[in-house]
């Protein structure tokens, strides 16, 4: 039998009712999801609009080893990219470091979150919102997308029943990308090439194993970059 699957009208944020529901000792791959949330989050603390429409699961593992959640979101955005794709028949491409990207615009984001039990890990909260045909605020309109607006008509149980297996399955003991992994993401890379202004100058290229972007700096040095905003030459 499947763990369970505990279904919110509202919630703050799924991935807080996954961190109570591990501490009470739920098993790994029990599934949090939500008609909407009060208080979603993104990456380094942004806001997560989550309204009515749009799919917002969390889903528990437990790794026996130590896995960098850089890694682990890559490898979920991976998965993801590849049964949206099926699902709209449209490129689902993917921005480094937990974007999924349709069009050139935003349409969904991974949020993975550790906790420990002293140096071992206890459990992760893997995240996931994908815009399907919630309404979105006007500042985000030329940035963010939704799926309706390339498949109209496209159901949320159909995006739920893609996502849900896609996190129950990921793997999360194996710590590192392997060469597989590394040339998939290269395949639905939406930034390689693209010229970078910060944090560091550069043209950016694919990613290592620990989930590092690489970027080739303008005086022919090599970076690799672990974390932080990117600033593309021709943005604000």
């Amino acid at each position: 039998m499947d763990p369970e699957v505990h279904v919110r009208a509202t919630t703050t944020s799924t991935n807080d009712d996954i961190h109570r529901l591990a501490e009470a000792g739920a098993p790994d791959g029990t599934v949090v999801m939500a008609d909407a949330m009060t208080a979603g989050r993104g990456s380094r603390g942004r806001t997560w609009h989550a309204e009515l429409g749009g799919v917002w699961i969390s889903v528990l593992r437990r790794p026996a080893a130590s896995i960098e959640t850089a890694v682990l979101s890559l490898r979920v955005g991976l998965g993801l990219a590849a049964v949206l794709q099926q699902l709209v028949g449209h490129p689902v491409a993917l921005k480094w470091p937990n974007d999924l990207v349709v069009g050139q615009r935003k349409v969904g984001g991974i949020l993975c979150e550790m906790r420990w039990h002293g140096a071992r890990p206890a459990w992760v909260a893997i995240g996931v919102g994908v815009n399907v045909a919630n309404r979105l605020p006007d500042a985000m309109r030329h940035t963010a997308t939704t799926l309706a607006e390339v498949v109209p008509g496209l159901s949320l149980v159909a995006v739920r029943d893609a996502v849900i297996p896609v996190l129950r399955t990921v793997k999360v003991d194996d710590t590192v990308l392997d060469p597989l992994e590394i040339a998939a993401f290269d395949r639905r890379n939406w930034l390689r090439g693209r010229a970078l202004r910060a944090p560091v100058k550069g043209t950016i290229g694919g990613i290592d194993q620990s989930g590092g972007l690489e970027v080739t700096g303008t005086d022919g040095t090599s970076h690799v970059l672990r974390a932080g905003d990117l600033i593309l030459s021709g943005t604000a």
